[in-house]
């Protein structure tokens, strides 16, 4: 089991520039594309957890996504570089829990994501159980992410509360 990073930290992608497409006439990343941000961290993510593209290529085992939640904390222009943090949250036999940040690199959070994801055998497509060769990973860091602090935003609900 190789780990790219020391226990106990977030996961942080390779930076991410902004392209000029992905730019709205208000002048500041459309809210699509924080989506690609995410997407584009959170893969890397995935293939340090052992679900990268060799992993569906040769197994037709993937990671499809289920539900996210995401809060827009602060504008992103086009000359913004940034990276994405993963925290694993929790896991069972098919999902994972997991909880990102886009981080400007002067330090500052641009925005966050809850994500619902499962483990998908791509012959059905059917959600099928983690083979026990990754179970080894998701626990490490499961247990290495635990010890940080509990991200302010996650299990947030969205609604309109009633005085």
């Amino acid at each position: 089991m190789t780990i790219s990073h020391q226990a106990g930290e977030l996961y942080r992608s390779a930076p991410i520039s902004m392209e000029k497409e992905w730019i709205d006439y208000n002048g500041h990343l459309n809210m699509a594309y924080y989506n690609v941000v995410f997407d584009r961290g959170g893969d890397e993510f995935l293939a340090e957890l052992g679900f990268g593209p060799k992993y569906a290529a040769e197994r037709k085992l993937t990671i499809y996504t289920a539900e996210v939640h995401i809060c827009y904390v602060q504008e992103i222009h086009l000359d913004h570089i940034v990276t994405v943090t993963s925290q694993l949250i929790d896991f069972d036999g098919k999902r994972l829990h997991t909880y990102n940040e886009i981080v400007h690199v002067d330090g500052w959070v641009a925005a966050t994501s809850e994500v619902l994801s499962l483990h998908v055998d791509m012959n059905g497509p059917k959600v099928v159980p983690f083979p026990y060769d990754v179970l080894p990973k998701l626990e490490f860091y499961k247990q290495a992410h635990s010890k940080l602090p509990a991200p302010e935003r996650a299990g947030r609900a969205i609604g309109i509360k009633k005085k």
